[in-house]
């Protein structure tokens, strides 16, 4: 069976997206810049799952959708959907980051220190208005940041690379797996599934990588760094030059989680190979536990294990916003001719039923 056109809907159609409009006319206007102004953690969030950057058009599209999350998620993906590919940026140099926050939760004294920044992890939790007065971000980081600081902060995990810890990093992939022009097969590569986690929906992310701490590991994983700062985009231009043009830059949050592997038990080639694993999380804006998440499923997903954490397929594919709501969101739409056959199937089993002799 297939959908079938609703004859006369189309009327009351129109008519639902004139009660909407209606909806938001009716309050005073309200300027989408007091969304990036005040609420850039729910912009972060759809910008990272909308796979697009850029802070003013989520704000828009936050407003039209009365702050729905995955709504606004799906208007960005239809708009990214219209834009033109120009140029490709170099890959980012995440060492020269302009860090607002970086911490360690595995090392006290790590090289550059431990800058907490912008968080809610220290503040009270308890419900308060703004303080009249209070100094911008930018103002701010421009009194009190010391100017002699470090530019570029050493990495917490060149340190166990180089004490012979963790396993060198792998080389990096000729050819990268673009999820947005290719479809995404099993096995995947690990650009394929780092895309997928960064675009995946918050709240899924997290449950997953949550599951496997709760109930399917004895091992603890940790922070060894979280950075979350302003990176610069470079592009090549015009391309057959390869001059270099400074584009911009954008907001990053990247987490190195580790994962120490138990040797008990195994044998002693298999001993021999042991070494701290090392995930990897990075997402758009101030994103941290989202992060986090990506780097610990970044790990279970090269483990082996029955849980849903370790099975890519479910993991990258049920955790897109856009096709998860979309597809429960869905079931509201007219299904009319498949029920009814559902319908006539229970209604011939009964009748074959009440035929049947009494034993």
């Amino acid at each position: 069976m297939a959908y079938v056109a609703v004859s006369g809907g189309e009327a009351a159609i129109l008519a639902s997206m004139d009660l909407t409009g209606l909806s938001r006319r009716g309050e005073p206007y309200f300027d989408p810049g007091l969304i990036e102004g005040h609420l850039k953690l729910l912009l972060d969030r759809v910008m990272s799952e909308a796979g697009l950057y850029g802070p003013s058009i989520a704000a828009a599209a936050l407003k039209q959708c009365e702050g729905s999350p995955e709504e606004a998620v799906f208007l960005l993906r239809a708009y990214r959907s219209t834009l033109t590919r120009e140029y490709y940026s170099r890959p980012l140099s995440l060492d020269n980051m302009r860090v607002l926050r970086r911490v360690s939760a595995v090392f006290k004294d790590i090289p550059g220190g431990q800058w907490l920044g912008p968080t809610y992890d220290y503040t009270h939790r308890l419900i308060q208005e703004d303080a009249p007065g209070a100094r911008s971000l930018e103002k701010w980081l421009g009194e009190d940041v010391d100017p002699g600081g470090p530019a570029i902060f050493p990495r917490v995990v060149d340190i166990l690379r180089e004490q012979g810890l963790m396993r060198a990093s792998p080389d990096p992939e000729g050819d990268y797996f673009d999820i947005t022009k290719r479809p995404l097969l099993f096995p995947c590569p690990r650009s394929a599934r780092l895309q997928a986690l960064a675009r995946g929906e918050a709240g899924f992310i997290i449950a997953m990588a949550y599951s496997f701490l709760r109930g399917h590991t004895v091992f603890h994983p940790n922070v060894g760094e979280l950075r979350c700062g302003y990176v610069e985009l470079l592009i090549d231009y015009p391309p057959e030059r390869r001059d270099t043009w400074y584009a911009g830059e954008i907001l990053l949050t990247e987490v190195d989680c580790f994962l120490p592997r138990e040797a008990a038990g195994q044998s002693p080639e298999r001993e021999k190979e042991l070494r701290v694993a090392a995930g990897y999380g990075i997402s758009f804006g101030r994103n941290e536990t989202k992060a986090i998440a990506m780097s610990i499923l970044d790990c279970t997903l090269d483990m082996p294990g029955d849980a849903p954490c370790h099975d890519s397929e479910f993991v990258l594919l049920s955790g897109d916003t856009l096709e998860m709501n979309g597809f429960v969101s869905h079931l509201k739409l007219p299904h009319y001719v498949t029920f009814q056959s559902k319908l006539d199937r229970v209604r011939e089993g009964m009748r074959r039923e009440e035929r049947r002799p009494a034993p």
